[in-house]
């Protein structure tokens, strides 16, 4: 195993993730009773504000002059390289989710676009109508029936949850591009680079976005809190609705003395003669 900086990074974020979840198993009951699930808000808002304030006096600006020195064509085939250099992991979660159709557009999408789209810079699978797919660990404990567990503000990652910071700490543990620039030799420097830029590019992404939330959002925590909920969830889903209820569920009496069954009101009486 290797002893290098980065990978002893990602080791304790595993052992911390993995922690977390052991000693935040205890505010469960108090989620319950939070409607908004968010029993560890002053953590949360304390990280939040940190996080907003290195994003005003150095995120933002770089993601500025990002925008402002690459044209569009150059950040589209850096995000379209990062996206390849991720689909490793994308396909392994794919296959613990049982989602082996989805693996292999997957493992397609990779072999077409490290060849002939030379490294991910051109993205010949989406053109040849092999769409991106979803898989992180998170995703896959979801799929596991893990549930969530009380919302997670992390630093410099953002929005999360107990669940989805045991995915994450996992997945940059098992992430062989990594782990593949430590043990090269000396190529160290671009598993930074490449964290570093896919930061500064996804925040160049929702420089509106969230100038504009932040600016009509009374609370602007609470704001962002829902969205990537609600964001979050389409991704465990790999987009699809979340399932209606049954209609006959919608009749059920509940313990409260709800409404009955359709099938529970008397029958009217049968005229023998």
């Amino acid at each position: 195993m290797s002893h290098s900086p980065i990978a002893k990074f990602r080791h304790c974020c595993l052992v911390f993730a993995v922690g977390a979840v052991v000693t935040l198993s205890a505010c469960a009951a108090q989620a319950d009773l939070d409607e908004m699930n968010d029993p560890l808000e002053p953590m949360n808002r304390a990280f939040f504000d940190f996080d907003m304030f290195l994003d005003r006096i150095m995120i933002k600006p770089v993601a500025q002059v990002y925008v402002a020195v690459v044209p569009a064509p150059g950040r589209h085939a850096i995000r379209n390289v990062l996206d390849n250099m991720g689909e490793p992991i994308v396909f392994a979660n794919d296959i613990l989710q049982g989602e082996f159709k989805r693996a292999h557009t997957t493992v397609a999408r990779f072999l077409l676009n490290s060849t002939f789209g030379l490294g991910g810079i051109f993205d010949w699978a989406s053109a040849e109508g092999m769409e991106k797919q979803t898989g992180d660990f998170g995703q896959t404990l979801y799929v596991w029936g893990v549930s969530d567990g009380p919302y997670l503000f992390l630093p410099l990652l953002g929005p999360s949850n107990v669940r989805d910071g045991v995915g994450y700490g996992v997945d940059s543990f098992a992430d062989p591009v990594g782990y593949a620039f430590w043990n090269a030799g000396g190529l160290q420097w671009l598993d930074w680079t490449r964290l570093g830029i896919d930061g500064i590019d996804e925040r160049a992404q929702n420089i509106d976005t969230l100038d504009e939330l932040q600016k009509n959002a009374i609370d602007f925590y609470a704001e962002l809190r829902s969205l990537s909920r609600q964001r979050r969830t389409t991704v465990l889903r790999h987009g699809e609705p979340a399932p209606l209820p049954k209609f006959e569920s919608l009749y059920n009496e509940d313990e409260k003395g709800g409404s009955k069954n359709v099938s529970d009101q008397p029958k009217p009486a049968v005229n023998s003669n």
